[in-house]
């Protein structure tokens, strides 16, 4: 995920799920996009994706 900072991406995925909500907050958590910057669209995205996976786990 993050080549920089070696974090993986269940890594990111698991700082999201604890509140990180916007690509800064992902790189405190966990370091991922606070170097080059090459991954933060893809932190992005992962961070969209959550949003609407808990979006619908709150309608069902």
């Amino acid at each position: 995920m993050c080549i920089c900072a070696r974090v993986r991406e269940n890594e990111v995925r698991a700082a999201i799920k604890l509140g990180a909500r916007c690509e800064e907050s992902v790189g405190e958590a966990c370091g991922a996009g606070t170097n080059c910057g090459s991954c933060l669209d893809r932190i992005c995205d992962m961070i969209e994706e959550e949003s609407a996976d808990t979006l619908v786990g709150v309608s069902a």
